[in-house]
């Protein structure tokens, strides 16, 4: 007679925290020793792990933290909450990451990077400022068109390609100082997290990237106070308990002073006594932990950047968002994140001649509302179902302008608004299939509705890269839908572990995204207007495939990698030639679709430990498009192309008290349109092209290095009150990097067209930071 056997299983879920501030620890490991049977806390240091009934030794595991070993006799589903402590270690023992230690080979993940701010504050910074998005341009895959850029490129996309969320909200404009600095506060920063491929299928809306970041809950167990004074701006947090370890808040300004500096030094006389040119940043959160099951989280933030020169001309823009999000574990296997969020970006611009009594006044705005929950259920330990779904709604206005002439005359353009509804739903489960092989499968399904209240034209088509001419218009009332879209979006990842050290992994992912930037220029801007899908955009599709192998060296003291990927898009958004897309009610008639492809491999190598760590990236690249009527009908390179990208992080304890850091980068100069000959008009010489291909030539290569070091004022780190000082050479050979080349006449003989280049830094940048904390 044979007896069937089940044997009795119980979880063993909770929560892991830093035990000096009460953070909650994304990503530590909690495993059965002996064993590859283990789970990773999610992003709210959540886990939930099902064992057989008996007794158990549960280890958890974070690099910089003491490991931590827990016998339990499991006879019932058990809480485990744990408090990680920091590792005391020697100078040469120093390690640059808080996860496992082989969490990069037995992961499923591929095509992502995680910085924590810690290892974001030892990169050299322009003006000795730690920067959030200029440190992600270090990692393999990710651009940008040149220094004083806003945003940046992931694999060969545009630069509105990119998902950026700060708490989860999107931010759409992520530059302070027209592309300098970045928006978010490294005080108030916990993790970065920046997914090229493989994305999981709860992330949607973008085609190239998701950049997450997560910021710090607020010290729960004592008030602490962190600040900096820089060469240009300074900043302050504080973080503290409203109620010990159940209730915490944090908040974080910086104020940039540039321009009160220079006043002083200005005679009355000069133009520039009245500039104005600074930027504010507010970041705040509170979080209250209701119960075992329930906590709680409300953040925010809002900035402003102002420019402008007393009465003649005024120009601000900013963002602000705001989330509520609610944590709520069911059971000890079901576990769910509710958001909601609001998004604004905003800008206005002014020019007024006082005079003459003329001006002109220009704003544009645009506003994401959403909601969105998200679910973790923990069916066994192998399996992982993830789903939910979101509403997310567009308000936005394109472009409102008022002019004012002589004698008073007021003239006003103001777009219709636009709305739009986004709607997606997802699910995808994690299954380890074998110890040595994990599978990722799910789906992503998201739909589109264009709104009225407004008029939607339709064109007759035409001779390709030419104006389209209007062929009927309709109005439409307020929430009826003008065109609907609806994109499937598979999602696929796999993982096959060759041994201790070794894995290779593979992904393919499809994402759909229904809003897309209009400019002609090659770096975004404040002035910058967005455009959702209509009757004439189809929404923005691509297709990704990687494919890598990951290994890492000496007990894991290196990881390497590589990784290859392609990606094929498909309605492209490009611009007939000399567009017009400023106040244009008809703009659509001056954009154009077509395919877009990129393919690369990306190599990496990084260092964990010891007193030397660090990376060093290549990645060998093309990014192409091809449109109808554009370059001859032929593929042409990307404006975003940049054929080979090397960068290198080094980072070395000297003491206790001085450590040294160094970033050297190298990339192939951009792709750029230039004249091959020139025309004669009335004695006046003008560049021409004969060949009608687009970026036929590429300006100089790009190359910079920078160097950082930074003194404690304390031989070992014990006390509440601590100081550095950070010192940073920017452009340590004063190399004159190329933004741009254009051409112009000679001024003493117009016969002659000289080129001449455009170099937003073109000496070295030193810089001092003193910081503070206790």
């Amino acid at each position: 007679m044979i007896f069937a056997y089940s044997q009795e299983k119980y979880t063993i879920s909770g929560y892991i925290k830093d035990a000096s501030n009460g953070e909650v620890m994304i990503g530590a490991t909690v495993t059965k020793k002996g064993t590859s049977i283990g789970v990773a806390a999610n992003e709210y240091g959540f886990f939930s792990l099902n064992l057989p009934k008996g007794t158990h030794e549960i280890v958890i595991n974070s690099i910089g933290y003491a490991v931590q070993t827990f016998t339990i006799e499991l006879d019932k589903n058990t809480k485990l909450n744990v408090e990680m402590k920091e590792e005391g270690k020697q100078l040469d023992e120093v390690v640059i990451t808080g996860e496992a230690e082989d969490k990069n080979i037995k992961s499923i993940e591929m095509g992502t990077a995680k910085l924590d701010i810690k290892q974001i504050n030892k990169i050299p910074a322009l003006l000795g400022e730690v920067d959030v998005v200029r440190s992600i341009q270090l990692l393999p895959g990710v651009t940008s068109v040149g220094e004083g850029a806003s945003g940046f490129n992931v694999r060969g996309g545009n630069v509105d390609q990119n998902l950026i969320l700060l708490d989860e909200a999107p931010v759409y404009n992520s530059s302070h100082l027209f592309g300098f600095f970045s928006v978010f506060n490294p005080d108030a920063v916990k993790d970065v997290k920046l997914i090229k491929g493989g994305v999981p299928a709860q992330y949607g809306g973008r085609v190239s990237s998701i950049l997450d970041i997560r910021m710090k809950e607020g010290n729960n167990k004592k008030f602490a106070v962190n600040g900096g004074i820089g060469t240009i701006f300074s900043r302050l947090s504080i973080e503290g308990p409203l109620k010990k370890d159940k209730a915490s808040f944090i908040i974080a300004g910086r104020r940039s002073y540039l321009d009160a500096l220079v006043k002083p030094f200005l005679k009355e006389t000069s133009p520039l006594k009245g500039v104005v040119f600074n930027f504010y940043d507010l970041t705040a959160k509170l979080n209250y932990r209701i119960d075992d099951k329930n906590t709680v989280f409300a953040s925010g933030y809002f900035g402003r950047d102002q420019f402008g020169a007393s009465s003649a001309f005024k120009f601000n823009w900013g963002n602000s968002t705001a989330t509520v999000r609610w944590n709520h574990i069911f059971n000890n296997k079901l576990f769910m994140n509710m958001t909601t969020f609001y998004s604004n970006y905003d800008y206005y611009l002014e020019f007024t001649a006082p005079s003459n009594n003329q001006s002109f006044k220009w704003s544009s705005n645009i506003i994401n509302y959403s909601f969105k929950p998200d679910f973790s259920w923990y069916v066994n330990n192998k399996n992982t179902v993830r789903f939910g779904a979101q509403v997310l709604y567009y308000d936005f206005l394109p472009y409102k302008a008022i002019g004012k002439f002589q004698e008073g005359a007021e003239v006003k353009f103001v777009s219709p608004k636009r709305y739009g509804a986004e709607y997606s739903a997802y699910i995808a489960n994690e299954h380890k299939i074998k110890p040595r092989l994990t599978i990722e499968y799910g789906i992503r399904v998201s739909a589109f509705t264009y709104l009225g209240k407004g008029t939607a034209f339709t064109f007759r088509d035409t001779i390709p890269n030419t104006e389209l001419p209007l062929q009927d218009s309709v109005r439409y009332g307020a929430r009826v839908p003008i065109q609907n879209y609806i994109n499937p979006e598979p999602r696929f990842a796999m993982n096959y572990v060759v041994n201790q050290f070794s894995s290779i992994k593979a992904s393919y992912n499809r994402m759909a995204q229904y809003l897309q930037l209009i400019s002609n220029t090659a770096a975004s801007t404040p002035l910058d207007v967005y455009t959702m899908a209509t009757n004439n955009l189809k929404p923005l599709v691509a297709d990704q495939v990687s494919v890598g192998y990951f290994r890492n060296l000496k007990e894991n003291m290196y990881e390497t990698s590589v990784e290859v990927y392609y990606k094929y898009l498909q309605n492209q958004l490009d611009y007939i030639d000399n567009a017009n897309l400023f106040i244009n009610p008809t703009v659509e008639n001056q954009l154009l679709q077509g395919l877009g492809r990129a393919y690369g491999a990306e190599f990496f190598v990084k260092k964990t430990k010891g007193k030397l760590n660090g990376w060093i990236s290549y990645t060998l690249s093309r990014t192409e498009r091809l449109v109808r009527g554009i370059s001859n009908g032929d593929w042409f390179v990307s404006r975003y192309d940049r054929t080979h990208v090397l960068n290198t992080v080094a980072n070395y304890d000297l003491t206790k008290r001085w450590s040294l850091s160094a970033n050297f980068v190298f990339l192939s100069g951009t792709p750029s349109t230039f004249p091959n000959t020139k025309l004669e008009i009335q004695n006046i010489s003008i560049p021409y092209n004969t060949t009608g291909n687009r970026n036929n030539y590429r300006i100089t290569p790009f190359h910079r290095l920078d160097f950082g070091a930074t003194f404690n004022f304390r031989k070992n780190d014990v006390g509440r009150y601590k100081q550095t000082l950070v010192f940073s050479v920017y452009n340590a050979y004063n190399r004159r990097n190329a933004y741009s080349i254009y051409f112009r006449q000679n001024s003493t003989n117009p016969n002659i067209n000289e080129a001449v280049r455009f170099s937003v830094i073109g000496s070295i940048v030193p810089a001092v930071t003193y910081n503070f904390s206790f």
